[in-house]
């Protein structure tokens, strides 16, 4: 199986959640495609970074520049053998191209492993593949699942839930809990 990851990405991706698995799934080995519709390799996004600071929500901040290293017109699926479906403010808008969803459902028609974090999980919803399945997510996305056929799991946001090929967790403090479980899809193995 190709050591290929394709992970899904748009302007206003969270930094964390851009940046943390791109960069860990790299240092192991995989090599990482980055891909947002209607961008090119070497064209850049913008990361924004999510905190909470006292308000009833996160607050959004400006990132960094993100340089695309893959088109996302050139995607050939078969070369993968898993998806990361990044978070932020992108999975809202990203999930209107039909592209997008074609993508992710065929992750899910062979069975590979998905990670998905935050709002990533609204690309899952109206990719129609979280029916009947138990997942996390960004708590406020939490309806979405439902409404979609899923099993909404709360917990804290340092954690991870894993059902089948399917790894979710609510936030970046996750990224131990996801990333860990990710790599045992991924039938990667770390020795210490």
């Amino acid at each position: 199986m190709s050591k290929r990851i394709l992970m899904l990405a748009g302007d206003f991706v969270e930094d964390y959640e851009l940046m943390v698995p791109f960069q860990a799934l790299s240092s192991i080995g995989y090599h990482v495609d980055v891909v947002c519709p209607g961008k090119k390799a070497g064209e850049q996004i913008a990361t924004a970074i999510h905190d909470f600071v006292g308000f009833q929500t996160y607050v959004e901040l400006r990132g960094h520049n993100f340089t695309l290293n893959k088109s996302f017109d050139t995607v050939k699926l078969e070369d993968y053998s898993g998806l990361y479906i990044t978070g932020g403010r992108a999975p809202e808008y990203i999930r209107l191209d039909p592209r997008v969803l074609d993508y992710t459902r065929y992750f899910f028609e062979k069975n590979l492993p998905v990670a998905a974090v935050c709002h990533g999980i609204q690309i899952l919803t109206a990719a129609g593949v979280v029916k009947d399945r138990t997942l996390t997510c960004y708590v406020a996305v939490g309806p979405e699942v439902t409404l979609a056929g899923g099993n909404y799991k709360d917990v804290p946001a340092t954690e991870a839930v894993t059902d089948g090929n399917l790894t979710t967790s609510p936030a970046w403090p996750g990224h131990p809990a996801v990333l860990r479980e990710f790599y045992k899809l991924l039938g990667a193995k770390i020795e210490l």
